[in-house]
């Protein structure tokens, strides 16, 4: 095996030392420097969980719309071909766990399986309203959540109208 000259080291050769010199003038970051990374980092983290926040607030919204136009459909007409009509408002969503007192004898349910024995609340954490007659759906009935301010009666409700 030969060995190339210009790496063999011989004391009239200063190349080990020039080697040595360079790497001690390697430049390392400033705090400056590092300092302006991390708050470009902090910026895009902010960015990308405040467009996360929207993402969840979507499907919250889905799951709600879900929740009311899908779920909720077959429990009540099942509860409506058993019993003979919609639970009544003051009944409310609750006459699909406990029968109502005076439609003991007609009712075959609970008509809505449920952890607990309590209704399901919206994402939000609220309850489900519920309106029979519905004044959205003349002849049928309303639900809805009060979405996401959870006020009721303003823009961002989600029901079944």
């Amino acid at each position: 095996m030969t060995i190339s000259p210009s790496l063999v080291w011989s004391p009239e050769r200063k190349d080990v030392k020039a080697i040595s010199s360079q790497k001690a003038s390697i430049r390392a970051f400033t705090l400056m420097e590092i300092l302006i990374v991390l708050a470009i980092l902090g910026l895009l983290v902010g960015l990308s969980v405040t467009k996360l926040g929207g993402v969840l607030d979507g499907a919250r919204i889905n799951t709600a719309k879900i929740f009311i136009n899908d779920s909720m459909k077959a429990p009540l007409f099942t509860y409506k071909m058993q019993v003979g009509d919609f639970p009544s408002t003051e009944e409310g969503l609750q006459a699909l766990l406990v029968a109502p007192a005076n439609k003991a004898d007609r009712w075959q349910g609970p008509y809505l399986e449920v952890n607990g024995g309590k209704l399901p609340l919206d994402p939000w954490g609220e309850p489900y309203m519920y309106r029979y007659p519905g004044v959205h759906n003349k002849g049928g009935y309303d639900i809805w959540s009060k979405g996401p301010d959870k006020v009721d009666g303003n823009d961002d409700d989600i029901g079944n109208w």
